[in-house]
Formats: C-alpha cells, structure tokens, sequence
C-alpha cells in the first residue's frame, strides 16, 4: 500500500484536513470560533493597548507643558504691563503734565522730619505724589534741607523741587518797623541776599513808583510805605519791593479813613495828615498816647505856635531817638520845629495804623503840652505851661 503524499492530507501545518459535514443539500465546514471583538472592529491585541496608552500619556504631557507655558507667559505679560505701568506713573509724577501752578510758601522748621516735609508738599499741591517723590528722593538722594522759607510752585518738576530744597531758603522776610525812616528801610532790604541798599534809595528818589498822597512835582516816599512784613521771593527786584510797600500804605491809609475829604475836615491835605502821624509815630509811641499826641499837634498848628518836638530835629541830624542839645536846638533845618511853625516839609518816619487812625479821628481837648511820666511810657497831657511844669517835676521824681 503506498503513502498519501505528503501535503496532501495533513495540510500546510502537517494536520489532517477537518472532515466535511454534510448539511442539508449543501457539503459545509464546520463551524470555527472567532475572537471577541469591540464594538465593529477586532479586538485589539496587549501590545496595542500599551502603545495607545503611552501615546495618550505623552499627548497628556504635551498639553501640560502647552498649559505651563500659557501660564508662564501669562504671568509675564502681567508684569511686563505693571512694570509700564509703573514706569509711566512714575515718569508723569515727576514730570507733570501743564503749566505751572500758583506760587506756594513752605516753611521749614529746624529738625523737621523729611516725610513731614513731603508731606506738606503733597498736600499744597507743588508735587503729586508723596510716594513718587519719596522714590525719586531713595534714587537720586535726600537734599540736607535748611531751615528757613522756600518758594515753590503747584504742579511742579521733581527735580526743580529737588533744587530748590538742595539750594536752601530763598524767601526772606523784611520788616518795616512804624518809625523807620526809607533810609533805615533800605539798610534792611540791603541785608537780604541780592539785593542794595542803595538801588533801594535809587529807586525810591527816581519816580518810578509813586504814591497817590504824593504833593504835585514830589517824589519822595518818605512815610509814604506801609509798616509790616514782607515776604522777598526770589527774582524781586527793588523796584517791585518798593512798590508792594506803597501799595500796602496805600491800603493802611484807606482803613484809617484818610481821604481828601477827612483831610479837608480837619484843615490840611491828606499829606499833611501823613505828616501828622508820622510825628505822632515817634511822639507818642505806644497807641494810648497817639490820639492825644495828635491833638495837641492840631491844636499848636491852630494857635501858630512852635510844635517844640524834638523828634523832628533828630530826623535831621538823621537819628532815631538821644538827647536834643542845644546846639542842635540851634540848628537852621526846616525840620526844626523849634525855631519854625508849621508841619516839616515832609513825613519824618514810617506811621503805623494806629498812629493814621489817629492823626485823622484826633480826640477832642485843649492839650498843648505832653511828657512821660511813667517807666511804661505813659504820658501825661495839659493845657498850661504850669500844668507842663508840675507833670515834668512828676516825671523826675520817678527817675525819667
């Protein structure tokens, strides 16, 4: 019996075909068990399962990094955008936008404190920001800040503020004291840092500035500049100095109630009355003394009498207050009141309020004669010669 040939009956993996089934009309193979499937398509196979979950794990990393990223740039931006920000506030507080502002006084006191000082600078508007200012200060330095009055201007440069403080007070006070002559006025706008004395004098005696108590063809200001303080900023000039005084006399005389018309009242111009009050300025001295002062020179110019006082003699001697000698009693001035009557040709000092007040609502009384009777420089007033004599004994029992 011969051999089946080989592949023939064992098949391609050397196995015996599967027997034929026959089924119905028609030869069938019998039925062979299929894989599980998912769904529609073929179950996939271990390896695939961890290539597919590895892909999603590296695609879940790749979203991560995206999302840092996003993250990351986020924040960046946002302090990029502070930074600007910043900047740009910074930048428009030190350098403010517009004009100027309205001169503004600051007054440092000795040991003030820096961020008082900011403080105060802040609130009266010469800088914006005292945080701004505080910063530009840490960067560029805090100035050793003197004592004293500087002048600034709202809405002002950082770094003018800077300077200014840097370069120490640059507003100065001058004081015209009642009774100072314009001579003894100058001297104290000499002393305040550039500025002359005798540019001052120049000034008043050329006619630049005039006053409206001036007499026609006049132009002496002697008397004729308010008492008070002055606060000099920098630039002024003497002529603007000067004027300022004029114009505050200007308004000292009209709160007394100097007009033309209260001039003519009492019989003099208004000038006359200027010069009135400047004798009772240094007459009388303290204002319990002026209204009665006042009089008494109404009452002497009345009867044509000599006023005998000796204030007028030492203004032209050019001195203020001392003994009057009798040389000087001698003297041929026409500010001589003893060898002349009348008014002095001008004003011989600066007259405060109370002494205008005074010289233009003069209290009535027959007095013609005063002196002080007491340390606290009282006087006493009569009508007499006699009554001159017992309050001049008076004043010399209690050692004046």
């Amino acid at each position: 019996m011969s051999e089946p040939p080989a592949g023939d009956e064992l098949g391609l993996e050397g196995r015996p075909p599967p027997p034929l089934v026959v089924g119905g009309d028609e030869w069938s193979d019998p039925e062979v068990a299929e894989p599980a499937v998912d769904g529609d398509g073929p179950a996939p196979s271990a390896p695939a399962e961890d290539a597919g979950r590895g892909a999603a794990r590296r695609e879940a990393k790749r979203a991560a990094r995206r999302r840092r990223r996003r993250i990351t740039l986020g924040v960046l931006g946002g302090i990029v955008l502070l930074v600007i920000g910043f900047v740009a506030w910074y930048e428009l507080e030190s350098h403010p936008t517009g004009a100027i502002g309205p001169p503004v006084q600051v007054q440092v006191a000795k040991g003030e404190a820096t961020d008082t000082l900011v403080g105060d600078l802040a609130g009266r508007g010469v800088i914006g920001s005292s945080l701004a200012f505080r910063l530009y200060l840490f960067f560029h330095g805090t100035p050793n800040v003197t004592p004293g009055r500087y002048l600034f201007h709202q809405n002002q440069a950082f770094g003018t503020v800077h300077e200014i403080l840097s370069g120490g007070p640059d507003v100065f006070p001058v004081v015209v004291y009642p009774g100072f002559t314009l001579q003894e006025v100058a001297r104290s706008v000499g002393d305040l840092p550039g500025h002359s004395s005798v540019n001052f004098l120049s000034v008043a005696k050329s006619g630049e500035v005039a006053s409206p108590y001036q007499p026609a063809g006049s132009d002496n200001l002697e008397g004729l500049v308010g008492s008070g303080t002055y606060e000099v900023v920098p630039g002024e000039t003497e002529r603007q100095l000067l004027q300022a005084m004029v114009q505050r006399f200007d308004r000292q005389a009209v709160a007394a109630g100097l007009t033309p018309a209260a001039a003519a009242a009492l019989g003099y111009t208004p000038y006359e009355v200027v010069t009135v009050a400047s004798i009772v300025q240094k007459e009388g001295y303290y204002p319990k003394n002026m209204g009665p002062v006042a009089r008494v020179i109404y009452n002497r110019l009345a009867q044509g009498t000599p006023l005998q006082m000796d204030s007028t003699v030492l203004y032209s001697l050019g001195q203020d207050g001392g003994t009057v000698t009798q040389a000087d009693l001698a003297l041929d001035t026409p500010y001589n009141t003893y060898k002349h009557t009348g008014l002095t040709p001008t004003p011989i000092s600066i007259p405060s309020p109370k002494a205008l007040t005074a010289a233009v609502h003069p209290p009535p009384g027959d007095w013609l004669f005063f002196v002080v009777v007491s340390k606290d420089g009282t006087e006493a007033f009569s009508d007499t010669y006699a009554g001159q004599q017992a309050n001049e004994q008076l004043a010399k029992s209690r050692g004046l």
